[in-house]
């Protein structure tokens, strides 16, 4: 494999999707799984039954599945996870929302202890969007390993973020890092060779402890973010490339994301709808 990728030279969409199907037969590592179906989001209360439904789809392509929310119905989905045999990163949102940060992290504290949270993920992106201080995320992080002494205890957030704040890092026991050529406008061509330098910033920053990328992904469909164009063609590359680097240097990553969800229009515009493997309906789109 070259520094930027496979060659796709001459290779038909047709043939891309045979790579990537068989990608998924062996099992990527993991993915970043929300149980909603259309016409669901965040606010929507999930039963036990529909993330049965869902998780059934996209057990049988991933080892681990990784989850954002400790309410809602939502801490369900590591125990159903364990019992069909996937590892869970299990997260917990915070936000501004100081009463619902309680609620979230008692909940997560109560499911680790109950068995079923292999690596605990405190806040997502919380640094990125503004809605905490430092000082406020490291007491629940610091709060989330006092309780559970045996569990790996990391945050999520842009791999930039942990350059920026290096009191938040050496908080984490893992490095769990975002990391989008997309969001930043790199062209598909140049994509991987972009993830590539933003896995090693992190690497970097974490000062030898252990870096997972907790998503990566391609749109399909929607308005293109300066160079990064989405397409069906383009999403099949990344993901391949993606994949055939996470194998050849041994790279832990959480593909962003399970299904099409339509409710992230709203935060991240037309393109906000399609960064499923799957699509809303729970059909695999690149194979």
């Amino acid at each position: 494999m070259s520094l930027a990728g496979i060659s796709f030279t001459n290779l038909t969409t047709a043939e891309l999707r045979v790579i990537a199907s068989e990608i998924l037969e062996e099992k990527i590592h993991g993915i970043s799984f929300s149980p909603y179906v259309e016409g669901q989001g965040p606010g929507t209360q999930i039963s036990e039954q529909q993330i049965r439904q869902r998780l059934q789809i996209i057990q049988p392509n991933i080892n681990w599945v990784r989850s954002f929310s400790c309410t809602e119905g939502n801490e369900q989905i590591p125990k159903i996870a364990q019992e069909s045999g996937l590892n869970t990163m299990v997260g917990v949102w915070l936000d501004d929302d100081l009463a619902n940060n309680e609620l979230e992290l008692a909940n997560a504290i109560e499911v680790a202890k109950s068995g079923h949270v292999n690596i605990l993920a405190v806040g997502n992106e919380v640094l990125l969007r503004g809605d905490l201080t430092e000082a406020q995320l490291i007491d629940y992080i610091t709060r989330a390993k006092q309780a559970l002494p045996d569990i790996e205890v990391g945050y999520v957030d842009a791999y930039f973020e942990f350059e920026d704040h290096p009191q938040v890092t050496e908080v984490c026991d893992v490095i769990l890092a975002n990391c989008y050529p997309f969001w930043e406008g790199c062209p598909a061509e140049y994509s991987l060779l972009y993830m590539k330098d933003m896995y090693r910033r992190a690497v970097k920053a974490g000062n030898g402890k252990r870096v997972i990328i907790t998503e990566t992904g391609w749109p399909n469909v929607g308005t293109a973010e300066r160079g990064a164009i989405p397409s069906t063609e383009n999403a099949i590359k990344y993901f391949i490339n993606t994949y055939l680097w996470a194998a050849e240097e041994d790279i832990e990553i959480f593909y962003f994301s399970s299904f099409d969800e339509t409710w992230k229009v709203a935060d991240e515009g037309d393109v906000g709808a399609y960064w499923g493997l799957w699509d809303k309906d729970g059909k695999l789109k690149y194979v």
